[in-house]
C-alpha cells in the first residue's frame, strides 16, 4: 500500500515487479503535466493522483482535521459514471471512455477517503457496487478488472468494504469471499519465506515472499484498511498452517516482525534494483504489525523511520507523509514531532489547508459543561438539605 503507479507505467520503465501496485516516489513534475487546483502534491498526477489524494484525506481525518472542500470535491470529481476511479482523469468534465483504465486500487482508496470525510454516501455506494461487479471467482480482486487476483488489490478492497460499512465476508463471487482468497497466497511455514504472502503466484505457479503484499495481506486478513490501531497480540508467535484469515494475519505478522527485527526496516524488493531501505513498505509494516498486536517490532521500525524517513517523505510528497502519519497513529505516537519534523504541517502544506474539526471537541465541552452544571445543582441541593437539617434540629431543641 505504498505510493503507487499503475502497472502500465511501471512496465514502461522496465521495473514491473510481481506486484502491480509497486513502490515508487511521487513522480517528478512533468513539463506537460498541470497539477489541478485542490490536488495535493506538485508531482505529475498521471499515475497516482487519486491514490495520493485519498491517503492525504484519510491521514487528515485521523489527525482530527476536516479536509478542505476543494480537496474533497477534486476527489469526487474523479469518479466515472459507473462508480469506478482511475489513477487520474485530466479532464473530469468529459465522460469516461474505453481509453481510460479504471482500477480497483484507486477506487478502493477513494472509498476509504470519502467514507472518512462523510457526506458522500452516493459516491461511496456507486464505487462499492462497481468493486463488487469486478470481483473474481476466487473471491479476490486484481488491479485491473479481468486480470488474476492479487494480495494487494484484494486487501485494499477489503479495507474499502469495511470503511463503507459492508462486511467483506458477505461479498462473494461463486460462493467465495475475499477472506477465502488470502490463504492461497500465504507461503507455507516449511518453505523459504514461510508466513509471508506473495503478491500472486509467479509464471511457474510458485509463491515468492513479498513484504509489501505481506503487510497489505495482514491488514486485509484482519478486515482493516489504511487506518488501524494496536490490536491484541497473537496467541502464538510462530508460523502455523494457515487455514483461516486469523492464521494468515498471525503468520504474516511473525514474518514482518522477523524482517524488521535486525535493522528496523524492510529492504526494497524490486527486481534488478540495488538493495536499499524501503521507507514506504516499512511504514506500512508498522501499521500492520501494530494491528497484529506486535507493538515491540512496530515501535522499532517506527523509531528507524523517525531517524531516516524525513528526506524520503520530502522528496516523495503527500502520500509518503500520509503513510508516516498513519504509522504514528497506529502506535499512538505524535506526528507533530517526527524527530523535529512536523508531519502534520508538511502534509497540510502540500495542498489546500484543512480546518480542525471541532465538532467532537464541542461535543465533549458540552458534556463537560453538562456534568459541571449537574454537580452545581447537586451542590446547591446538598447545601440546602444541610440547612434544612440544621433548621429542623434547632426547632427540636427549642421545643419544651
Amino acid at each position: 500500500m505504498n505510493v503507487r503507479r499503475s502497472a502500465a507505467a511501471l512496465a514502461a520503465v522496465g521495473v514491473l515487479a510481481a506486484a502491480a501496485p509497486a513502490t515508487a516516489a511521487d513522480p517528478s513534475p512533468s513539463p506537460t503535466a498541470t497539477v489541478p487546483a485542490g490536488l495535493y502534491g506538485k508531482g505529475d498526477p498521471t499515475y497516482d493522483g487519486v491514490w495520493r489524494q485519498s491517503l492525504t484525506l484519510v491521514a487528515q481525518r485521523t489527525l482530527g482535521y476536516k479536509p478542505a472542500p476543494a480537496a474533497v470535491d477534486w476527489l469526487t470529481g474523479q469518479q466515472c459514471a459507473d462508480g469506478a476511479f482511475a489513477a487520474f482523469r485530466a479532464t473530469p468534465d468529459k465522460p469516461c471512455d474505453d481509453k481510460l483504465k479504471t482500477d480497483t486500487n484507486s477506487t478502493a482508496a477513494a472509498v476509504q477517503a470519502l467514507a472518512a470525510t462523510g457526506g458522500h454516501g452516493g459516491v461511496v455506494e456507486k464505487a462499492v457496487n462497481w468493486l463488487k461487479s469486478v470481483q473474481n471467482k476466487d473471491g479476490g480482486w486484481s488491479y485491473y478488472p479481468g486480470d488474476p487476483s492479487d494480495t494487494n488489490s484484494t486487501s485494499v478492497v477489503i479495507g474499502a468494504l469495511a470503511a463503507a460499512g459492508t462486511d467483506p465476508a458477505s461479498v462473494r463471487k461463486s460462493g467465495k469471499s475475499p477472506y477465502d482468497a488470502l490463504p492461497a497466497w500465504s507461503i507455507p511455514c516449511d518453505q523459504d519465506g514461510g508466513g509471508a504472502l506473495a503478491f500472486q503466484p509467479d509464471k511457474k505457479g510458485e509463491l515468492l515472499p513479498n513484504a509489501d503484499a505481506t503487510a497489505a495481506g495482514l491488514l486485509g486478513a484482519l478486515g482493516k484498511g489504511f487506518v488501524a490501531r494496536a490490536g491484541q497480540a497473537p496467541a502464538k508467535d510462530t508460523c502455523v498452517k494457515a487455514t483461516s484469515r486469523t492464521q494468515v494475519a498471525d503468520n504474516a505478522g511473525a514474518y514482518l516482525a522477523a524482517a524488521v527485527g535486525k535493522s528496523g526496516h524492510l529492504e526494497s524488493t524490486l527486481p534488478g534494483a540495488k538493495a536499499q531501505p524501503d521507507f514506504g513498505n516499512t511504514a506500512d509494516a508498522v501499521v500492520a504489525l501494530a494491528a497484529n498486536g506486535r507493538t515491540e517490532p512496530a515501535r522499532k521500525a517506527y523509531a528507524w523511520l523517525e531517524k531516516n524517513a524525513s528526506p524520503w517523505a520530502e522528496q516523495s510528497g503527500p502520500a509518503a507523509y500520509a503513510q508516516l502519519i498513519l504509522a504514528a497513529h497506529a502506535l499512538g505516537e505524535q506526528p507533530g514531532d517526527f524527530n523535529g519534523t512536523s508531519l502534520v504541517s508538511a502534509l497540510n502544506s502540500q495542498g489546500p489547508a484543512p480546518q480542525m474539526d471541532t465538532s467532537g471537541q464541542q461535543h465533549e465541552e458540552e458534556k463537560k459543561e453538562s456534568r459541571n452544571w449537574g454537580w452545581w445543582i447537586f451542590g446547591v441541593c446538598l447545601v440546602a438539605s444541610i440547612g434544612v437539617g440544621f433548621l429542623l434540629s434547632g426547632r427540636k431543641k427549642q421545643q419544651p
